[in-house]
């Protein structure tokens, strides 16, 4: 969390944060262990702990919304429509600018951080573009136990049977059955 990092870097504790913003220690406390919603923060005190730490309220809401994690179905839906959206090398270009494989790679992310970097590598190959290297360090890794889409993994279940599980390993894309996930549709979303 940004507030955190920024009494770090600051070498400042959360009691003289309180005495400097005038937000109660307990609110502060609150904040910085997760248990207070910075969205259901007042205004004032958002104002007066960024004052304090100089940054902007809105690095703070930011932060905190990067720290939520959605479910993995959610998030190779949610990749899965910028790349419509964005356009292949749109998205290429921003998940190298701001460098977010690295980033969910940092905070333990794995899956999340190899999905983006098998559709990095997808995409580069079938758009002719040569692999960013920096990211080798990571595709030497996989996944311990194999990702199946949930529609797959249902299957699986109903039919008390192996074969949608197979067949969906058979048909997983290069890139992403690399890292262990099969994955073998990023283009027909809804």
């Amino acid at each position: 969390m940004l507030i955190n990092e920024q009494l770090k870097k600051h070498n400042m504790t959360k009691y003289r944060l309180s005495k400097e913003s005038g937000v109660p220690q307990a609110t502060i406390n609150d904040i910085c262990s997760g248990k207070a919603d910075l969205e259901k923060c007042s205004a004032g005190t958002l104002y007066r702990i960024a004052k304090v730490l100089a940054v902007s309220i809105e690095d703070i809401l930011e932060s905190a919304r990067s720290e939520y994690r959605s479910a993995f179905e959610t998030f190779k839906s949610s990749t899965c429509h910028h790349v419509k959206d964005m356009g292949d090398l749109d998205f290429i270009a921003d998940l190298l600018e701001k460098d977010t494989i690295r980033k969910l790679y940092d905070r333990k992310w794995y899956p999340e951080a190899m999905y983006l970097l098998a559709m990095l590598d997808y995409l580069s190959r079938i758009n002719d573009i040569p692999l960013c290297t920096k990211y080798n360090d990571i595709r030497m890794q996989r996944l311990s136990t194999p990702l199946f889409p949930i529609g797959v993994r249902l299957s699986s279940e109903v039919l008390k049977s192996e074969e949608p599980l197979r067949i969906a390993e058979e048909e997983a894309i290069p890139e992403f059955r690399r890292f262990n996930i099969m994955e073998s549709e990023v283009r027909n979303i809804v």
